[in-house]
């Protein structure tokens, strides 16, 4: 089985910040966090050095026969956004989509995907400050200007630069497990896991208080305890807080409410179960805080798109490295 092909498109004025999203997660060795071994290749559609908009020159190995090959096209960001694609880029792009490779368009990267006609009637999101652009320039998209990213199925788009981490963290979570996006995660010291559902824009405090650091020290109770029961109003009552209060500091910390937040972190421990484990799915449901196993299921499928059983079947550790990486290759 070859190794997954990962195409990221670079252009003249790209920035070198965008540009190393993609880099970071899928252009280095990760063997030994268990994902496959990538065959990243940044692609371009000028021939000669990159100029970037930092005043950085970069050499480019690809032209834009690597899409042909591609599992997954990323474009990490976009300029001249109300221009015509390149007619080139734009057939390549569309023939990437229709022989099924994952399309990916990070921050304003969702310009150029629009722009070759794939989101069409779709729903897709862009950095906050340029939705009302983007759906000026393609009123048939259903644009969701408040959350990370949208997972569409066969393309993917994402909010701004830190979106796009948490968008390539989601891809490897989607197609090789949540205990290696977890490992990925720790080791380029990123959030482990934030749903595409939450906000773009966060406020944080100024400068930590003794009731901020008892806040988080709540939450670090919850995930530890996560089996247990925790409302509300307990966990205000952990924090030192109302519940008005604490609502509304969870909201501007996080960018989600504490039930969404909880749903998401109790799915992310039944996966790691699911993966590490042979435990019941009654056993899962109830160490990971669902107390059943049809509410397990309801989770999964409202947020995976999956059950746990067929979630167990293609990430499980008992088939052994090999075969879970063969069989995520394949996807």
């Amino acid at each position: 089985m070859r190794d997954p092909i990962i195409a990221a498109v670079a252009f003249d004025g790209i920035s070198p910040f965008h540009l190393s999203v993609p880099c970071l997660v899928f252009g280095a060795d990760r063997t030994k966090l268990g994902l496959p071994r990538f065959d990243f290749r940044v692609c371009a559609m000028e021939e000669g050095p990159i100029h970037t908009d930092a005043g950085l020159s970069i050499v480019v190995p690809h032209g834009l026969s690597a899409l042909d090959e591609a599992d997954i096209v990323i474009i990490p960001s976009w300029k001249d956004l109300g221009d015509p694609l390149a007619a080139p880029f734009k057939e390549a792009l569309q023939r990437a989509h229709r022989r099924g490779a994952l399309i990916v368009g990070l921050c304003l990267g969702t310009f150029a995907i629009a722009g070759a006609g794939l989101l069409a009637g779709r729903k897709a999101t862009t950095h906050w400050a340029y939705t009302d652009r983007l759906q000026a320039l393609h009123p048939d998209l259903a644009i969701d200007a408040d959350v990370l990213y949208v997972d569409d199925g066969d393309i993917i788009t994402s909010a701004g630069v830190a979106a796009g981490l948490d968008c390539c963290l989601h891809i490897v979570r989607a197609r090789y497990g949540a205990e290696a996006a977890l490992r990925l995660a720790r080791h380029v010291v990123l959030s482990p896991h934030r749903q595409g559902g939450q906000a773009q824009f966060i406020e944080r405090p100024v400068a930590p208080t003794p009731n901020a650091d008892r806040f988080t020290r709540a939450l670090d109770k919850v995930r530890a305890t996560l089996g247990e029961t925790h409302s509300l109003d307990s966990v205000a009552d952990m924090a030192g807080l109302t519940r008005r209060t604490f609502t509304r500091r969870f909201q501007n910390s996080i960018g989600t409410s504490f039930g969404d937040w909880l749903a998401d972190q109790r799915v992310a421990l039944a996966q790691r179960l699911l993966e590490q484990t042979d435990k019941s799915m009654d056993m899962v449901a109830f160490e990971a805080g669902f107390g059943s196993a049809t509410s397990l299921r309801q989770h999964f499928a409202a947020r995976l798109r999956t059950s746990p059983l067929q979630y167990r079947r293609e990430f499980s550790r008992r088939g052994g490295p090999g075969e879970r990486r063969a069989r995520a290759s394949s996807r």
